[in-house]
């Protein structure tokens, strides 16, 4: 967005905390940044303010809003499917206009007798952009495993080093780690360092997709791109014990990864919590690189899932139209947050 010409005023880095022990130790944080947002957009005075996800934080910002009489347009969906269902009454009340990007969320709202707007999944028009712009740098001469090990810190500390450990027992391959542009060079030379024969890149995740053979995934957007990009892959989760019992019980969906829930079946492995060890991850490693049966049907899967997600046609451009009506009976020179 910044790229794009907005005003960044905050991060999210600064405001994102996954699991719930988490949240809960950094709840000052948390609402020390709700007011401060809650002050810019009162001196900002917009006609609308557009939420993109993070629905902890949006979800209240929404509530205040109304409160204000301040209009709001939320872009990708909180997941009130899995979990926390009854927020759908509060999304109701407080979102103007939701804009989904996953086909089974129209239905789902639907149900709720609240009407919402499929536009689309913005990453197909990413992902084919990227596609056709080809590979810029070779990353190995040998077949490549990419590992995604997430984004924050505290989940890459859980995973990767099984991830890499796996490594060990795939020498005719090149596992290369897709490092997140926010954390520091050192924080992954530590973990690595153990393991030479690993190459880290930074800034280059969709080239290494491009290249990979497979991929060890975490759990999120992540998977989703990997499909896209038909890089048969294994889904890993593991969260701190007390984060991962609570979510054992609130979320009702029946797979973490979104290939899955979109094709609702089990399209890729999914390795959660204590599934996720070296020997169950060599398993499905040597599946999705050596069982061609396997690997073709993955890919079957994965252009029907490329089909179903292109139907809402570019998603970045139906988003602006829908907003840019949603504004027109209304303009008042104000400016949009």
């Amino acid at each position: 967005m910044e790229k794009a010409g907005a005003q960044l005023v905050k991060h999210y880095r600064d405001l994102a905390f996954m699991g719930f022990v988490e949240v809960l130790r950094n709840l000052r944080t948390i609402f020390r940044n709700l007011d401060f947002c809650k002050k810019d957009i009162l001196e900002f005075n917009p006609d609308v303010i557009i939420l993109i996800d993070y629905p902890g934080f949006n979800i209240r910002i929404a509530k205040w809003a109304k409160e204000m009489g301040i209009r709001t347009i939320y872009y990708i969906s909180p997941q009130v499917w899995a979990w926390k269902e009854n927020r759908v009454k509060t999304i109701k009340r407080c979102v103007d206009l939701m804009l989904v990007i996953l086909p089974f969320e129209k239905e789902f709202y639907h149900k709720w007798q609240y009407e919402v707007e499929y536009v689309g999944h913005p990453l197909i028009e990413v992902i084919k952009d990227s596609k056709e712009k080809g590979v810029s740098d070779r990353i190995a001469d040998k077949p490549i495993v990419a590992l995604l090990p997430g984004s924050r810190k505290q989940e890459i500390l859980k995973k990767l080093p099984v991830m890499l450990e796996t490594s060990k027992f795939f020498p005719d391959h090149q596992f290369v780690v897709a490092q997140a542009p926010g954390l520091e060079e050192e924080f992954y030379s530590n973990i690595l360092k153990p393991f030479p024969g690993v190459k880290a890149i930074k800034g280059k995740t969709y080239d290494l997709l491009k290249q990979s053979t497979a991929a060890l995934v975490t759990s999120g957007t992540a998977t989703l791109e990997t499909a896209l990009f038909e890089v048969p892959e294994v889904v890993c989760y593991k969260g701190s014990p007390i984060s991962y019992m609570i979510a054992k019980r609130v979320i009702k969906v029946k797979y973490i990864s979104l290939v899955n829930l979109i094709m609702d079946k089990l399209v890729v492995k999914e390795l959660i919590q204590d599934e996720l060890s070296v020997k169950n991850l060599q398993t499905e490693l040597s599946l999705i690189l050596f069982d061609k049966q396997k690997i073709d049907s993955i890919k079957k899967d994965y252009k029907l899932l490329w089909e179903l997600l292109s139907k809402g046609g570019n998603a970045s451009a139906q988003a602006a139209a829908h907003i840019l009506d949603f504004l027109k009976p209304n303009a008042s020179g104000k400016k949009s947050a």
